[in-house]
């Protein structure tokens, strides 16, 4: 199998399964060697001794938060995929309704790592005017309107859930940041 530059790789050193990426590479043919950075140490390792690193699963945050608040509490996995527990969030429980493979996918997650999904951010447009976008002073927690520019400690891009958590009816002044910014 070929590696290019940048792909990330495991193989096995000391009897540890070692993650790394491929730095560069030489054709010594009929043998391809890989040098690997690890974190570690950078290591020239043969092809035969590399395999492609498995993806980590990706979730939506709001399922990350519910893994990490029950590793926490210090429940297991089975407790976790029970959705009749007290203070699962129905966001939580409709994501798992949603497709059943999705409870692999968890449980994926709770055992080996997983990445967020990039969730999409919205400006909160509630004047048709340049300042009429609503931001977040983060030092005092105050909202008031100004333009959709991100600067200091002023926040102007928000998920959905955000956006909901502030006040539902914010939900229709919501402004993909995509659609503002490719303007």
């Amino acid at each position: 199998m070929k590696f290019n530059k940048g792909d990330k790789v495991q193989f096995i050193r000391e009897g540890s399964l070692i993650d790394g990426v491929v730095k560069e590479f030489k054709d010594c043919s009929p043998d391809m060697w890989y040098l690997i950075d690890d974190k570690c140490k950078d290591s020239w390792i043969f092809e035969g001794h590399l395999i492609p690193l498995t993806p980590l699963p990706v979730i939506p945050q709001f399922v990350a938060d519910w893994i990490e608040k029950k590793k926490e509490n210090g429940d297991d996995l089975l407790v976790a995929l029970d959705k009749n527990w007290q203070g699962m969030k129905d966001s939580v429980r409709d994501w798992f309704d949603a497709e059943k493979e999705r409870y692999e996918l968890f449980a994926r997650a709770w055992l080996d790592g997983y990445e967020v999904e990039q969730e999409p951010l919205y400006y909160i447009k509630v004047v048709d005017s340049r300042f009429g976008y609503i931001h977040l002073n983060l030092k005092t927690g105050d909202y008031t309107t100004s333009t959709n520019e991100e600067v200091f400690v002023f926040k102007t891009k928000f998920t959905e859930s955000e956006i909901k958590e502030l006040d539902e009816r914010y939900w229709q002044f919501a402004v993909p940041v995509e659609e503002v910014e490719g303007k």
